[in-house]
């Protein structure tokens, strides 16, 4: 079994805009993230959507109705208020809870758009927003200038590997 189980599923809205090399370029990006911070068995879902779906997603789980480029759902995050479950579960399924690390959505079409406003390929953008996501996977944010900075830092590491490090830390409009 391989170290790092990453899935890419693509919206059928989306397939033909789509390249091949972008997803195999998503892979390697949420590769190169998890090898720099968590040597541990990992398994990711991403999900490349409209950005009609993300608003959505956006608008129910942070209260915020509008589309924007990546959300990442961790596996492992408690939920507040939620009881906390004492399951006994078979040995191999506790197992693959314990390496799910869990989703990202990308709305492709922001992410084009994005792309095309901060003058990078949609490819590159593509695995800034993964790096970016998956560390949020991995418990970084960037709610205070030195949890920013932290963060900002890893992505530029990861994303030195691509050629893309210029990306990490530019500043967004909105």
């Amino acid at each position: 079994m391989a170290l790092y189980a990453i899935t890419v599923e693509v919206d059928e809205e989306l397939h033909a805009e789509i390249q091949e090399a972008d997803l195999a370029a998503l892979r390697l990006a949420v590769e190169a993230t998890l090898r720099e911070l968590h040597p541990a068995p990992a398994t990711i879902a991403i999900f490349l959507t409209t950005d009609e779906e993300v608003r959505a997603l956006n608008a129910h789980y942070r209260g915020v109705d509008a589309p924007t480029d990546v959300l990442s759902f961790a596996a492992q995050e408690e939920q507040p208020g939620a009881p906390a479950l004492a399951l006994a579960l078979p040995e191999e399924l506790a197992a693959e809870m314990e390496r799910y690390l869990g989703d990202l959505v990308i709305a492709h079409p922001y992410s084009a758009r994005q792309a095309a406003h901060y003058g990078n390929s949609v490819t590159a953008e593509l695995q800034l927003l993964a790096v970016h996501g998956v560390l949020h996977l991995l418990g970084y944010d960037h709610q205070d200038a030195a949890a920013e900075d932290a963060m900002w830092a890893q992505q530029e590491r990861v994303l030195a590997q691509f050629g893309h490090d210029a990306l990490a830390r530019r500043t967004y409009d909105n």
